[in-house]
């Protein structure tokens, strides 16, 4: 027997579980919020790829991606502002957002590299312009070095890659308890403050952002997804990349970003062999966001060749 104190105790868990437990949200129910047109869905490299491709169809292609835990819908405002003289493709990279779960299993860069490739023979492409955001500029790098022919210029927003406290290359990361249980609980107040780190100027996260952030981690399979993602991650040393990279390379920082400092752009710089640096005084880890017109103007200068 358990007991008063035990029963209340084991009650007062189950009354715990209960209050955090968050299931996922019906995919249905999101596809009609966030998969309006010019939202499509496309059948590349084993996946229901969630894109939207707006913009003339002869102007010359530029290809966003967004950064861990983000989705397509992180580029609107840059995608507005771009697609009246470029072609603008957008994706949720594989585990995220409405692509959901690679049923591969296989969240590598290479894997991201297999299916940006896939996506640009489908469209019939043979090169683009291509932007990565954090996590989305360490899969852009990695593109651009394995494929070389394929990527014209690069931009690289607060690129990852290379090892930090607690990320060792050639190991894989140890899972934090706590992330274990992301596939069943994700309370608001612990989201809101995770999310606020990525901006400097705490007015730029705004209720829909933070809503359609949540929503996209709550889509079918996407927590699981990025527990895996975690659990299987390999960082390789990126210099032997970086060396490769034959394309021109904008790197766009923010100054105050809280999330992958600016002082990382040094590393790059010292590797790439044909780079320069922009910095974003007052924005953080995702100007895109925050600043949209401003932090835009440089990569339009630095696409078009100025």
């Amino acid at each position: 027997m358990l007991g008063w104190t035990g029963a209340l105790a084991a009650a007062a868990l189950l009354g715990l579980a209960w209050w955090l437990w968050t299931p996922d949200r019906p995919r249905a129910e999101l596809e009609a919020r966030y998969a309006a047109p010019p939202s499509t869905f496309r059948e590349v490299a084993g996946l229901r790829l969630h894109m939207r491709d707006s913009g003339p169809r002869d102007a010359p292609a530029v290809l966003l991606l967004h950064g861990f835990g983000a989705s397509l819908h992180a580029w609107d405002d840059w995608a507005a502002l771009l697609e009246a003289e470029r072609r603008v493709l957008r994706i949720d990279l594989p585990g995220f957002g409405l692509t959901g779960p690679d049923p591969t299993g296989d969240y590598s860069d290479l894997r991201a590299v297999a299916v940006i490739e896939a996506l640009l023979d489908g469209l019939g492409l043979g090169q683009v312009d291509l932007v990565g955001s954090s996590m989305g500029g360490r899969i852009a790098w990695r593109f651009a070095a394995e494929r070389p022919a394929r990527v014209r210029r690069l931009v690289l927003m607060a690129p990852d890659g290379y090892a930090s406290h607690g990320i060792e290359y050639g190991r894989r990361a140890e899972v934090p308890l706590l992330m274990r249980l992301l596939p069943h609980v994700l309370p608001a107040p612990l989201f809101r403050r995770t999310l606020a780190a990525a901006y400097a100027d705490p007015a730029a996260m705004t209720e829909e952002r933070l809503a359609r952030y949540r929503a996209m981690t709550l889509a079918p399979g996407v927590r699981r997804a990025i527990l895996d993602r975690t659990a299987g991650h390999v960082l390789d040393p990126p210099e032997p990349f970086l060396r490769r990279i034959a394309a021109p390379v904008l790197l766009l920082w923010g100054e105050s970003d809280r999330m992958v400092p600016a002082t990382n752009a040094a590393d790059y710089l010292r590797e790439l062999p044909d780079a320069r640096l922009v910095t974003l005084p007052g924005l953080g880890h995702v100007p895109m966001e925050e600043d949209p017109a401003r932090s835009l103007a440089p990569v339009r200068d630095f696409l078009s060749g100025r």
